[in-house]
């Protein structure tokens, strides 16, 4: 496609200015009417021109795999077989789910090297986007013509939860204890399940940790040291139905407790336990519990494309269908937004997965119940709120309440606690052996 320069617009406009003169002037219409066929004639050699040149070439490089909410770089490969330097603007279709930072790019191509562009991509939305092509307008060689070229360059990019903030956070919380993250690490000496070590007697230390055979080789009292046991098993039980969908802040809850879900399996991975995957509210993807190095991938593989649903969640169903193909023991971890609604039905699904299993429900509470609650009332309006704010809190601990009566352990907390904190009960669990 050819688009009239600002050059030839600006040389139409003197010429259509310069008409005026044959109008008071008779003499001057051959003058004018020659330089209107000279303009004609150099825009179309021009043009003529510019078409027959070769069109450049384009290559987009981009990372397969691109964090959500960080800025990743794309880089542009353009290269030109003219003979002689050309002025271009460079402008890429990103995808619609992304901001881009540095685009477009004016430049001078030349046939001596490549010109390498590098701007930055700033993904919006989880999921797969599609880049469209690179577009170029290339200046004619005398400048009368902008040629439009859209370069055909596709890739594929998956947009995942920001795991480096998971890999952060993982390797905070193998400290012993993290003031950066608030994740904590429980260590249990002496009663653990697992033997990690020996070392010599402490005051303090319990009879029961003294290993005799240790202490008659060496001449003085050795203990023995465990850790929390290793090789147990965690599934995630994301709910992906309609509740997930409530907002507080920039990310909705189904975005909170994707975080909360992968900031677990990376910490349960680290301290030696299998991860699994089950999802319910819509959306049916299961991964067996594993404790690989690619289980993380697997599960971000499985979850990064998801939304919630318009569905109700069903946790009964979802319960029969866990306990049909997980018979071993584990720690299941329902992350949810919990309503009032759900008590007998969450009640059935506590009592199936109680029998085999050690049963967590983290909830998220909305951020602007708290502040209803604890806004004074001034008028009739806030005092009416104030009421059925603290009504809707009441039925809420009360269902909490029997959840903890049928044996099942619970969290109630914000969308940015979340988290942190159900990777801290997840660590007491370990140090308590409940597992």
């Amino acid at each position: 496609m050819l688009l009239p320069s600002r050059v030839l617009l600006l040389s139409v406009a003197a010429l259509a200015l310069a008409a005026l003169a044959p109008t008071l002037w008779p003499a001057l219409g051959p003058l004018w009417l020659a330089c209107a066929a000279g303009l004609t004639m150099m825009a179309a050699i021009d043009a003529a021109l510019s078409w027959w040149e070769h069109a450049p070439s384009a290559v987009r490089r981009v990372e397969h795999a691109l964090p959500l909410g960080e800025s990743s770089p794309v880089t542009l490969t353009i290269g030109w077989h003219g003979k002689r330097p050309r002025a271009a603007t460079v402008c890429d279709h990103a995808p619609a789910a992304c901001d881009m930072q540095g685009m477009p790019v004016a430049l001078s191509l030349s046939a001596a090297r490549a010109a390498l562009i590098t701007y930055r991509l700033h993904p919006k939305a989880r999921g797969e986007h599609h880049f469209g092509p690179i577009a170029l307008r290339l200046r004619s060689p005398l400048g009368f013509w902008q040629r439009q070229h859209r370069i055909e360059a596709t890739n594929r990019v998956r947009v995942y939860p920001n795991f480096t903030v998971y890999s952060r956070h993982a390797l905070l919380a193998a400290d012993a204890r993290s003031a950066a993250s608030g994740v904590l690490k429980r260590r249990r000496r002496g009663q653990g399940l697992d033997f990690e070590q020996l070392r010599e007697y402490r005051e303090g230390d319990s009879p029961r940790q003294v290993d005799w055979r240790a202490t008659a080789r060496l001449g003085k009292l050795i203990s023995r040291e465990y850790q929390d046991e290793r090789d147990q098993r965690i599934i995630l039980m994301l709910d992906t139905g309609r509740r997930m969908g409530a907002r507080d802040g920039a990310l909705s809850h189904f975005d909170h407790a994707l975080d909360a879900l992968l900031l677990l399996a990376q910490v349960g991975l680290r301290h030696g336990d299998a991860v699994g995957l089950h999802t319910l509210g819509g959306h049916h993807r299961a991964l067996a519990p594993h404790k690989s190095r690619s289980t993380l991938t697997r599960i971000l593989d499985a979850v990064y494309d998801l939304e919630p649903t318009l569905e109700a969640s069903d946790f009964e169903k979802a319960a029969q269908q866990l306990l049909a193909r997980d018979k071993k023991r584990a720690l299941v971890v329902i992350l949810t937004n919990l309503r009032d609604e759900d008590d007998d039905n969450l009640l059935a699904a506590a009592r199936l997965l109680g029998s085999r299993h050690l049963v967590l429900v983290a909830s998220l509470r909305e951020r602007a119940l708290d502040t209803a609650v604890e806004t004074p009332a001034t008028d009739l309006d806030s005092a009416a709120l104030r009421g059925a704010a603290h009504d809707y809190r009441a039925r809420r601990e009360a269902c909490f309440r029997r959840l903890r009566q049928a044996g099942l352990l619970c969290l109630d907390t914000t969308p940015e606690s979340l988290a942190i904190t159900t990777v801290n009960r997840y660590l007491a669990v370990k140090a308590e052996g409940r597992l």
